[in-house]
């Protein structure tokens, strides 16, 4: 009879500590369909808001309480064969894999995107986007079993939190802006691409035709604009380059 209880303690201790833990203190995700944003907190105050892009129809990206599961760099993307870290992966870089509707982190994910101009919009399959270099940093600091909350309750970040168990203090903070922070490179594709080729044409660069497409020729310009101007020539629009063509 002992040995029994014993079991059916271990059992009930298992099954709960399997469940999404708001534990105040940690860390946390909420997203919020609503308004297309997604919030980091750490240690009890909310770290960093971003734009994100949720699916084309409501049913289609889950709401709940869920968890990361998993954390993978170039996933590819299966579906369309494509290798991972390819630019033309829609997965971006990184996959931050949740448990939802059954899965295990294999269907639903916050990850990259490889169309910047998709975020803030309702365009995905399910799936949260981000812009590849504010996944990379979210992907930095979230440990796994981190909890994820997705709504579409219009409230504020810390009434959520706290509906959650997740007791928030500090301020809120403000959206990140995203033109500063997403880097353009080759690959890249978008209305911010355009406004990059806008730019370098303007200057006298040839790039050819404006059509959101960062190929070779916007490369080449991008380099030849980065060594006149004393930059690291790699290629990469960046917040110092962007600065340096006066997009920000």
């Amino acid at each position: 009879m002992r040995k029994i209880l014993v079991c059916l303690a271990l059992l009930s201790l298992f099954w709960f500590s399997s469940k999404p833990v708001m534990a105040s203190g940690g860390q946390l995700i909420i997203i919020n369909k609503s308004t297309n944003q997604l919030a980091f907190y750490e240690n009890s105050r909310m770290v960093k808001v971003f734009r994100v892009a949720t699916g084309r129809k409501a049913s289609y990206t889950p709401e709940g309480k869920f968890k990361i599961v998993n954390k993978i760099v170039n996933r590819p993307y299966y579906k369309g064969k494509i290798p991972g870290g390819d630019p033309r992966n829609p997965l971006g870089t990184r996959w931050l894999g949740i448990n939802a509707r059954g899965t295990w982190g294999t269907t639903y994910a916050i990850h990259g995107n490889n169309n910047s101009a998709s975020i803030g919009k309702y365009v995905s399959s399910g799936c949260i986007r981000m812009h590849n270099e504010e996944v990379k940093w979210l992907f930095s600091k979230i440990k796994v079993n981190t909890p994820v909350v997705i709504t579409s309750v219009k409230k504020s970040f810390h009434s959520l939190a706290a509906a959650n168990g997740y007791k928030a203090t500090g301020p809120e903070v403000k959206l990140v802006s995203s033109s500063a922070s997403v880097s353009l490179k080759k690959g890249s594709r978008g209305e911010e691409v355009k406004v990059l080729q806008r730019k370098l044409i303007s200057l006298g660069y040839s790039i050819g035709t404006v059509d959101g497409i960062f190929g070779g020729k916007t490369d080449f310009a991008v380099k030849s604009f980065q060594a006149a101007h004393k930059l690291k020539a790699d290629g990469i629009v960046g917040a110092s380059t962007k600065k340096a063509l006066e997009m920000i």
